[in-house]
């Protein structure tokens, strides 16, 4: 499978990118699924509840799984545990009509690479389904500073896990702008940096922190208090 592009949302080979719908009310998930599909994606599969859509993000392996907190059987958090176990290159994002922080905040420790909620427009939907495919975190305006103010006051460790890391300024730099939710696009832009350079730094990055993603590396870049530069 083709890796997605960071700048048009597709597979380089221009396949659509493929999304798994999962929510417990039947007229609106019909009615996500055929909003993406409009849009371009290829909805391989839709659940009703969080067993159901283990064994189906397992079976056709979706990008990216469109996912309700509130599921019957086997709740959001759990499900979204379930998948990222399972193919750690599956990124879910959350569509809930809860903005509480309480929840945000255990999905994306559940593994979930974005979260919002259910009054963001089709444009926002669509954009932020195209940003979450290549590992940007993305949240509902309001809800990113609750998740960074809270990994903040819990980053107890942060002292003992950068002691022995040495980071380039360069490194650091990107790192800065990954920690406020720019994407590599718009990093690059910033920068004035290819799209590969920009890869390439995050890359090196998570290996010297030995950390496995773009939302642990924003939370690393919180807890040490690099994000305030």
């Amino acid at each position: 499978m083709s890796p997605p592009d960071a700048e048009t949302g597709t597979n380089t080979t221009e396949q659509p990118l493929r999304v798994m719908v999962v929510d417990d009310h039947p007229m609106w998930r019909d009615a996500v699924a055929a909003d993406l599909s409009a849009s371009g994606f290829d909805v391989v599969a839709t659940a009703g509840d969080g067993a159901e859509a283990v064994r189906r993000a397992a079976a056709t392996q979706p990008q990216v799984v469109l996912l309700d907190l509130q599921l019957p059987r086997l709740d959001g958090v759990e499900a979204t545990r379930q998948i990222v176990a399972a193919d750690p290159s599956t990124r879910v994002l959350v569509l809930s009509a809860s903005g509480e922080q309480e929840d945000v905040l255990a999905a994306v420790k559940a593994g979930a690479t974005g979260y919002l909620v259910k009054s963001a427009s089709k444009d926002e939907l669509v954009e932020a389904v195209r940003r979450v495919a290549v590992g940007d975190p993305v949240f509902t305006s309001g809800l990113a500073g609750l998740v960074l103010g809270e990994f903040r006051r819990i980053g107890t460790d942060s002292g003992q896990r950068s002691g022995d890391v040495q980071l380039t300024d360069r490194e650091t730099e990107v790192l800065r702008l990954v920690a406020k939710g720019l994407s590599y696009k718009q990093i690059a832009e910033r920068l004035v940096l290819s799209h590969r350079t920009v890869q390439n730094h995050v890359q090196n990055t998570l290996q010297k922190l030995q950390l496995h993603n773009r939302v642990e590396l924003t939370r690393y870049a919180i807890e040490t208090g690099i994000d305030d530069g």
